[in-house]
């Protein structure tokens, strides 16, 4: 891999923003491929694990954006580049190329892994991973993607805070990160505990109904509870 192509699972399109503060805006989604997190209920594994090499393909900006072209009709609209973890690939490139033809982007990452180009992209959606995704949260690292970022400079993207809750572990955990950066908006979302097949979505929409119960009871009323869009339209499928 040269130091300047990008790792990339699938890329695909139009379709919608299933989550966080996008949600419904056409977009077309650059999904890379490695990631830095195991997390226990990851659900784009195929963009995760090394197994999956062989599917990823070593593209360059301007290859990519040649698809995204393709796919949208040469009609500018949002990027979004996600994984994975985005944030371990080259993208200052392909941010520059696309803005230059009118795109936008959005990017969503853990904020484990910090990089100066995240200062050109339209929106940040920063999401540390709770307790049940058995993974540890790096808050320095974490801070540090903020400053790369540029927030304490008032240039940069938008920047958001989204975390999955599967129980009340979940719920404090974000209850804490989103304090200790009140100035950000937060959103919340029901994790999805079958990623393989067909979706529970009865279960999903009991444990969203908690996490707005647990929420109204905390008056915790700057927060925006969200459903995973995406899943309860195509449900698991790959590509959506």
């Amino acid at each position: 891999m040269s130091e300047s192509s990008i790792r990339i699972s699938e890329i695909f399109g139009p379709t919608i923003q299933g989550e966080g503060p996008l949600i419904g805006r056409p977009t077309v989604f650059v999904r890379t491929g490695g990631c830095d997190y195991r997390c226990s209920w990851c659900d784009t594994l195929h963009a995760v694990e090394s197994e999956y090499r062989q599917e990823w393909t070593e593209m360059s900006a301007a290859e990519i954006m040649d698809e995204v072209q393709r796919l949208s009709n040469n009609t500018p609209m949002m990027i979004t580049l996600s994984g994975g973890n985005p944030a371990i690939q080259p993208m200052e490139e392909l941010i520059k190329l696309g803005k230059e033809l009118g795109y936008e982007f959005a990017m969503e990452t853990q904020g484990s892994v910090s990089k100066k180009w995240m200062q050109q992209l339209d929106v940040l959606i920063l999401s540390p991973k709770p307790p049940s995704s058995k993974m540890d949260t790096d808050w320095i690292a974490f801070y540090q993607t903020l400053q790369m970022a540029g927030f304490e400079k008032a240039y940069g993207p938008d920047i958001a805070l989204k975390f999955v809750v599967f129980d009340e572990d979940d719920y404090k955990y974000a209850r804490e990160a989103s304090a200790r950066h009140p100035h950000f908006p937060v959103y919340l979302q029901p994790g999805n505990h079958k990623v393989e097949g067909a979706p529970d979505i009865s279960g999903l929409m009991e444990r969203m109904r908690w996490i707005i119960e647990r929420a109204a009871n905390d008056n915790w009323n700057d927060v925006t509870i969200l459903p995973q869009l995406h899943v309860l339209i195509w449900g698991n499928e790959k590509g959506v």
